[in-house]
């Protein structure tokens, strides 16, 4: 009875001892984020494995499992699944399965894993800084933005899609503009690819732009904003080119500089009569002689 029970006592030091000792060798996948800008989709995750390997698998909610062709047995902390999940309205979870080296013996049925959070590619997906061209009128009272869709990393065919391929009517525009001498600043939305404003005539106006996705949840809806662009400038009235104190200051030295001017002429016209309108002395002693 003794003998058995140490025995069992054994054994279970034995197990004991496995699975602390497979948890050293091979530790669990941590840190899992999702990493996705316009469709192109990177997992990672800590630490950077050390004598042994990583394996991704990832199944769609309600689907089979299937390992990542580009990931199976990898010393590396990312996996590329873009070219995985296609279907970019389905929700998606990856297991980091944590493996011994090929060759390596092994004695564990079940290796550690790690799952990440869902993800649905259509919802979490970043979208990057659109481009755009910025137009002004020949009467410079109109402005129009034509605004470029960000390229996706999806391909259809030989093309890649851009975000209005894949979005359709969910996407909008997000358009941020001001002034270029104001601080003030204004937001107006756009479904289409083109937005026009009617500004003051002449004026510099300023433009940023971003995707906006309204049937997303909050904090998701917007994407990454554009580059400051702004409008030229008109040309400048005189008034606007110089400003009125400038103005003001030219007009009151040329009125000091006329009162100075005439003043001088008439001290110089009453001095010229001075000097020649008495009677000279000299004739009026020749006459008397």
């Amino acid at each position: 009875m003794l003998f058995y029970i140490g025995y069992l006592v054994f054994v279970s030091s034995l197990c004991l001892h496995g699975k602390v000792s497979g948890d050293e060798d091979f530790p669990k996948a941590r840190n899992l984020t999702w990493s996705s800008i316009n469709f192109k989709t990177i997992l990672m995750w800590q630490p950077k494995p050390t004598n042994y390997v990583y394996t991704v698998e990832y199944y769609a909610l309600g689907k089979d499992r299937m390992k990542s062709r580009n990931c199976i047995k990898k010393d590396v902390v990312e996996c590329d699944l873009t070219r995985q999940l296609t279907d970019l309205k389905e929700t998606y979870i990856a297991d980091v399965i944590s493996e011994p080296l090929p060759g390596q013996p092994f004695d564990q049925v079940e290796f550690p894993h790690t799952s990440s959070e869902r993800f649905c590619p259509y919802k979490d997906t970043i979208i990057g800084r659109p481009d755009f061209d910025v137009e002004v009128n020949e009467a410079k009272d109109k402005i129009t933005l034509h605004i470029k869709d960000p390229i996706s990393a999806v391909s259809s065919g030989n093309r890649l899609l851009n975000m209005r391929d894949i979005f359709n009517g969910d996407l909008q525009y997000k358009i941020i503009y001001k002034k270029a001498e104001s601080t003030g600043k204004k937001e107006e939305h756009t479904k289409s690819n083109t937005f026009e404003l009617k500004v003051d005539r002449g004026k510099s106006y300023c433009f940023n732009v971003q995707a906006y996705i309204p049937t997303r949840v909050y904090g998701k809806q917007l994407g990454e904003l554009s580059q400051l662009k702004c409008s030229p400038a008109g040309e400048k009235s005189f008034f606007e080119e110089y400003g009125i104190r400038v103005i003001a200051a030219v007009i009151i030295t040329v009125i000091i500089i006329s009162i100075l001017i005439i003043a001088l002429v008439v001290i110089l016209c009453k001095r010229s009569q001075n000097g020649s309108g008495g009677p000279d002395k000299e004739g009026m002693s020749l006459r008397n002689v």
